[in-house]
């Protein structure tokens, strides 16, 4: 099995918005690698020397090779398509919305709104994913070095409610990740449970 690949960026192809092809030659050989849109958004064509930690699914019609920036990530996709009716598009699609912490810290508490704001993920694949990943996620974060996303103090329904009111109101998940990352370190804020309090101080610390 290939863990890896290092060779020059030769083609990248961000033609599908859902979809990022990376071809890597390796030693006169082109790897066509679908990759993760951390990857794609973090190489430039022609680069001297790019590392790809690799995924090989080999299937009837042909072998299809996934690429990942970190060997964690690359074992979350694995744990992910491990699970029953998630294929690869969807794995890749569940760390493109929500990247490797943010999607660790959600199968391991639950948050079923967070995962299902993945396209193609009801809430019924949601708690697929969240019953049968929970606990070896657990346990795996705490071997695998996955950090914690900041605002996983701040307790869930409460962080909920905010990000679905953020949500409402325009602003993206980023820019919501940003706002709870940093209303966190306010000791004030971590002492109340009230919603309103938490939306008012985002709201201006967006604006």
């Amino acid at each position: 099995m290939l863990s890896y690949l290092r060779g020059t960026v030769a083609q990248v192809d961000r033609r599908s918005p859902n979809r990022v092809t990376l071809v890597l030659e390796v030693n006169g050989l082109g790897y066509e690698i679908q990759v993760t849109r951390q990857v794609g958004d973090g190489i430039s064509e022609h680069q001297n020397e790019v590392q790809v930690f690799t995924h090989l699914i080999i299937r009837e019609e042909q072998p299809l090779l996934y690429g990942f920036a970190s060997s964690a990530e690359r074992d979350l996709f694995r744990q992910l398509v491990g699970v029953s009716g998630i294929g690869a598009q969807l794995a890749i699609a569940l760390l493109d919305t929500l990247g490797l912490s943010d999607l660790v810290q959600a199968i391991v508490t639950g948050n079923i709104k967070q995962l299902v704001r993945t396209p193609g993920v009801g809430s019924k694949t949601a708690e697929r994913i969240a019953l049968e990943l929970r606990n070896k996620l657990s346990q795996w974060r705490d071997t695998s070095g996955v950090a914690l996303p900041v605002s996983s103090t701040i307790p869930s329904a409460l962080q909920e409610d905010v990000e679905m009111t953020l949500l409402a109101l325009g602003y993206n998940q980023e820019e919501i990740a940003q706002a709870l990352g940093a209303l966190s370190q306010k000791p004030h804020l971590m002492k109340t449970q009230e919603a309103e309090d938490w939306i008012r101080e985002a709201i201006s610390w967006l604006s």
